[in-house]
């Protein structure tokens, strides 16, 4: 049997920067397509051996995000820094527990003045999400579609999940 290339599934509140996230990655611009800004379908692409499933974040749309999850080997949690915790943050965070699979945490918005991950990071440690570093295993990367900070950390770090995680077909 040899190595796949890991699915990837990103969860997270409406209008916390998935899509924007996602367009970075690939390099696209499916973000300023969708309607009033706010992605509607569930979408797959394939970009750097990685296919990532991008899932809508508004409340209307809950089984959509839980079909992506249970096909994926890993999940990113996007929370934006300048917005914290919101309810659709916790029902991803429920739908990742679900189906079992790791996860790393994306605190998106870091350019935004006045963002600190360590708040954010606390706000999940209260949902019980432990960081690597303080007791956990679950990695965090503090990200900026708009200036690129930590994109390519995001995805090195996606990259030893996988391969650690041993992906096979």
């Amino acid at each position: 049997m040899e190595n796949r290339q890991p699915i990837v599934v990103v969860l997270g509140h409406v209008d916390h920067g998935k899509t924007t996230l996602l367009d970075v990655i690939r390099k696209t611009s499916v973000a300023t397509k969708e309607a009033g800004g706010i992605t509607q379908s569930i979408g797959a692409t394939v970009t750097g051996g990685i296919t990532f499933i991008d899932t809508p974040g508004h409340a209307a749309f809950t089984k959509m995000r839980g079909r992506g999850a249970k096909v994926a080997d890993i999940a990113v949690l996007v929370v934006a820094q300048d917005d914290g915790i919101q309810p659709q943050t916790k029902e991803a965070l429920q739908i990742i527990r679900d189906a079992k699979i790791p996860f790393i945490v994306a605190g998106t918005k870091a350019d935004v003045a006045g963002t600190n991950p360590e708040v954010l990071k606390g706000q999940l440690e209260k949902e019980e999400v432990f960081f690597e570093g303080r007791g956990g295993d679950v990695p965090f990367v503090s990200v900026s579609a708009k200036t690129n900070i930590g994109i390519k950390e995001l995805l090195e770090t996606l990259k030893v999940m996988a391969d650690v995680s041993e992906m096979r077909r």
